[in-house]
């Protein structure tokens, strides 16, 4: 019993630090996105989050500062305080989403041992919803996924796309990649496209999705479980040995 109260108060002290460690953790949004820091106020946390709530209703080709300021009830100045245009604010959106995974991606697999299963563990934070105790908004996070899914591939399909990847605008979106890389050399160090496979992984987290909701002959995979089932044995035949 004695033995018992003890692990249960270790146990006690490290979900203690766990909380103060993520109460402290904060999402190195690149600066060049936002004029202002909208984590920095009220006014800014809820510029983004209603920023969410619109675009996720009216897509980013119909979304616009003046639909905001009404909806915030404020004025379209003072957006522009904050973001110079809606795609630098989609940007932000978009380093949010894989800012959040990210830490959740730390979190589930760095004590886990090298092998499929913590690939896998990998592919299931990537089809999860991003939960908003990883950053300081309260937003609805499954609204920010499905705005990811209809319109990442906007954020980065124009001709600014190579000065802004210099600028460092995608930089939390490559280390998610290099990490889930990381992961597959573990797997198999013998397998030769690694970056691939692991672009081909994050893209597929979204595109399966949108393809499911508009495209529904273009995939088998309809939910979450199904997603899993196809990349686990995707992957595992892909790598074996």
């Amino acid at each position: 019993m004695t033995m018992l109260i003890v692990l249960l108060l270790d146990l006690r002290s490290e979900l203690i630090v766990m909380h103060k460690l993520l109460s402290n953790l904060k999402i190195d949004i690149n600066s060049s996105l936002y004029l202002k820091d909208p984590e920095s106020s009220p006014l800014g946390r809820n510029i983004v989050k209603k920023s969410i709530d619109l675009i996720d209703i009216h897509g980013i080709e119909e979304f616009n500062f003046k639909k905001l300021a009404l909806e915030i009830d404020s004025t379209e100045s003072s957006i522009y305080r904050y973001f110079e245009n809606k795609h630098k604010l989609l940007l932000y959106l978009s380093t949010l989403y894989w800012g959040i995974l990210e830490i959740e991606f730390v979190l589930q697999t760095t004590n886990m041992k090298p092998g499929i299963d913590k690939l896998m563990k990998a592919v299931d934070v990537l089809f999860s919803i991003p939960e908003s105790q990883h950053s300081s908004y309260k937003l609805d996070g499954k609204k920010l996924r499905h705005i990811l899914n209809s319109e990442f591939v906007k954020v980065y399909h124009n001709k600014q796309v190579d000065e802004q990847n210099k600028a460092g605008y995608f930089s939390i979106y490559e280390r998610l990649a290099s990490r889930i890389s990381a992961i597959i050399l573990e797997v198999n160090p013998d397998y030769l496209y690694r970056n691939s496979l692991s672009s081909l992984v994050m893209e597929g987290s979204l595109n399966h999705y949108f393809l499911s909701e508009h495209f529904e002959n273009l995939t088998d995979c309809h939910s979450k479980a199904n997603l899993y089932l196809f990349y686990k044995d995707l992957l595992t035949n892909t790598l074996k040995g």
